[in-house]
């Protein structure tokens, strides 16, 4: 079974992919840190006077996803978006770190097998029966 609370480097690597993601959406990227300055709230957003913003988060004793998602807000919030645009970041911010929300199976389908196809162009290779074996038509 697969731990599923925070960890402080689970919430570093989330905080790099949520970056990455936002940046490729043109987006501004707060930074993140935790906990949170104020001891009664779970996460708070702090804006700077060079016009950037951090984003902290409570870690301790609270599940992951409800991290994930108070990180995705704060992207959300430090970029001023509403509504639809809201909804479509938010969607590919969650497909961004859709790998690490505690799921067991993994974020990426496997690999194909190399015979699985043949590649076009290329001739598809056999086995051949070692000698004195059995032939199956």
């Amino acid at each position: 079974m697969v731990d599923m609370e925070a960890t402080s480097l689970r919430f570093s690597a989330a905080a790099r992919t949520l970056g990455h993601a936002a940046r490729r959406q043109g987006l501004a990227v707060p930074g993140f840190r935790s906990p949170p300055r104020l001891a009664e709230v779970d996460r708070s957003l702090r804006r700077r006077a060079d016009g950037g913003a951090t984003v902290a988060v409570r870690l301790r004793g609270r599940p992951w996803v409800a991290v994930l998602a108070d990180m995705i807000d704060g992207v959300l919030a430090t970029n001023g978006l509403e509504g639809a645009e809201a909804a479509r970041v938010r969607t590919h911010l969650w497909s961004a770190v859709e790998g690490d929300t505690g799921r067991s199976e993994p974020a990426r389908p496997p690999r194909a097998a190399a015979t699985a196809r043949p590649r076009p162009g290329r001739p598809h290779l056999r086995p051949v029966p070692a000698p004195g074996s059995a032939q199956v038509a």
